[in-house]
């Protein structure tokens, strides 16, 4: 866990109240699946987002205008200083994938995923992709995906781009060999449900500080009660407990 200082090179709209921001500053390159908590001028809280893509020196966040901390980050100018705590959480495990990974996102939960899908072409593995969202207008980063991924599947509620309905509905055909997964609880569930090898599964929550401090983001598992932001966020298939 690092706290740094980090600047805004770009902060723009990629989808409908979707935007992509970048910045640059001491960051080292973070594992994929870990998140930042960013501070937000004039709101006490810090705001928790999981982490797009990183290299050494620049990150990149994908966030939905969802309510006033939102709102307020989608008028950051290039230029302003951001106050970010880096590198929290357990992210995924890249090298329990072997030759064919199947990542499965709902909404934001796709943004992870990225840098996910960056790290398994990196060793060689494909990957499928299969991302659920309400309508076309949802969508982001479908070009990046479409350079790391092997095979992308798109399922839409209103029938505009892929397959209309859920997400989960597509996965009975696909081979592979591990699967991660990001996005709202319910969907969660129902990709328990479908998958039929291990995987590992990255959690939504509401965190209070994002260290592990205020227990505000506990869930039970079989083994106990853990926090989604020191624990997780990402937790084996076989450890949640619905």
């Amino acid at each position: 866990m690092l706290n740094i200082k980090m600047k805004v090179v770009e902060n723009v709209a990629v989808a409908n109240e979707v935007y992509r921001m970048n910045l640059v500053g001491n960051v080292p390159q973070l594992v994929p699946g870990s998140f930042v908590e960013l501070s937000v001028p004039g709101f006490y809280l810090r705001r928790p987002f999981s982490v797009a893509a990183t290299a050494e020196g620049r990150l990149m966040l994908i966030y939905k205008v969802v309510g006033k901390g939102t709102a307020a980050m989608k008028d950051f100018p290039v230029g302003m200083e951001l106050d970010v705590i880096v590198g929290l959480g357990n992210g995924f495990d890249v090298a329990r994938a072997r030759r064919s990974a199947l990542l499965i996102g709902g909404g934001l939960g796709v943004a992870p995923l990225y840098q996910l899908a960056v790290a398994l072409k990196k060793r060689g593995v494909d990957s499928t992709l299969c991302a659920g969202f309400n309508s076309a207008n949802d969508i982001f980063l479908k070009e990046e995906f479409a350079d790391v991924c092997t095979e992308i599947r798109y399922a839409t509620m209103d029938g505009s781009c892929g397959m209309k309905g859920l997400v989960t509905e597509q996965l009975l055909d696909i081979e592979y060999d591990t699967f991660y997964s990001c996005g709202p609880l319910p969907m969660l569930k129902a990709v328990q449900a479908a998958t039929h090898t291990p995987g590992q599964l990255s959690l939504e929550a509401r965190m209070g500080c994002g260290y592990g401090v205020c227990m505000g983001c506990t869930i039970l598992t079989v083994s106990g009660p853990k926090r989604v932001c020191k624990e997780g966020p990402v937790f084996e298939k076989e450890e949640l407990v619905w």
